[in-house]
């Protein structure tokens, strides 16, 4: 039987792990952070802490399958992760964040049976394709095509009519675009754009371009 200590570590992991992947989403905005990532890892931890409670309880008494519980987790995320994603005119957001959702599940599941090592490996390797792989995704010959840039602009009538109107006087062409409001400032808006890369000559010039506009508070290539 596991001991307080034991339990209490392995929970204090979760909220490590999870958080640090939670914080990653967060930095960029997602619907499911730190909070969220937490949660899942604990919860998921916890299952599998309770799995081997009711093995070590009731072995002799029955024939029990301690990963029963666990499986349970890995189907049932799916519905978690659905919430987060979202379709936006021809684009889809938050694929990335529902994978990091059952990928935290998962790694819950490895602290809750004691396997440390795979636990904080995964994370630091989730962590790593969060964080760096999407500086990487430019050597991809189809990402080439297009630039993603976010801009923080002050939340006025008629804000995205300006910046297009900018945009198309200049021959750039808008592929797709999206506006949300920041949940920080409620006088500011979060509009994302995808431009077509023949459209232009350099990112250089595009920033150049958008951040002589005023009403721009701040530029973000994504």
């Amino acid at each position: 039987m596991l001991s307080t200590q034991e339990v209490a570590g392995r929970l204090l992991l979760a909220v490590v792990l999870g958080g640090l992947i939670g914080v990653e989403r967060e930095s960029v905005r997602r619907g499911a952070g730190f909070r969220t990532h937490i949660l899942v890892c604990i919860g998921s931890t916890l299952v599998m802490l309770i799995s081997i409670f009711i093995f070590e309880t009731y072995r002799h008494q029955a024939n029990l399958d301690p990963a029963r519980l666990g499986a349970q987790v890995i189907s049932g995320i799916g519905f978690l992760g659905a919430g987060t994603i979202i379709k936006e005119g021809f684009s889809i957001k938050g694929l990335t964040t529902a994978a990091s959702l059952w990928a935290i599940a998962s790694i819950g599941l490895a602290l809750g049976i004691g396997f440390y090592s795979g636990a904080i490996m995964s994370t630091l390797i989730i962590y790593i394709a969060l964080k760096v792989f999407p500086m990487l995704e430019w050597l991809i010959p189809d990402q080439r095509k297009y630039l993603a840039i976010e801009l923080l602009l002050i939340n006025q009538p008629g804000q995205i009519g300006k910046i297009t109107d900018l945009l198309g006087k200049n021959g750039i062409s808008i592929t797709n675009i999206s506006m949300d409001m920041d949940t920080d400032e409620s006088e500011t808006a979060i509009l994302t754009l995808q431009l077509k890369k023949n459209t232009f000559q350099s990112k250089e010039d595009v920033v150049k371009l958008l951040s002589d506009n005023r009403e721009i508070k701040g530029l973000k290539i994504l």
